[in-house]
């Protein structure tokens, strides 16, 4: 079984790009994860951790998300195994989100609308702000 749950806070913004020719969308990041011991030195140690989300939970992240965010991820270990330009083997592990949920309420700054709803009032006399109702002209 490969299944993997971690809680932390991204350390940039979310990355969105579509793959060509089907235009889904993928979305990367990284998230930083304190672990729950200190180090020799008597400081928490952090894990950077790089994930990968895939469709409408892609877009959502790169929408609603951004440094700093506080997300649980629910996924799977996906291990990479590559050539280097230089001939050496590399290794590269990421996580493969199948859910993603935020956990606080930081969202990105949307941009400021231009034009504002302003609310005007008219001055009434007395007999126009008490109109006769006609209950023969109600629908119920």
């Amino acid at each position: 079984m490969n299944k993997v749950v971690l809680v932390g806070r991204l350390t940039k913004d979310v990355e969105l790009r579509f793959i060509a020719g089907t235009g889904t969308p993928v979305a990367n990041f990284s998230l930083a994860i304190d672990r729950e011991f200190t180090g020799k030195n008597g400081k928490k140690e952090t894990d950077f951790i790089d994930v990968q989300a895939w469709g409408k939970s892609a877009e959502n992240c790169a929408n609603y998300i951004g440094k700093g965010a506080m997300v649980a991820v629910d996924g799977s270990i996906r291990v990479d195994k590559y050539q280097a330009q230089d001939g050496s083997k590399r290794t590269s592990f990421r996580i493969n989100a199948d859910r993603v949920q935020f956990l606080d309420s930081k969202k990105k700054e949307v941009a400021p609308q231009t034009e504002t709803f302003k609310p005007t009032f008219e001055q009434l006399d007395g007999e126009e702000m008490f109109n006769e109702v006609n209950f023969d002209d109600c629908p119920f």
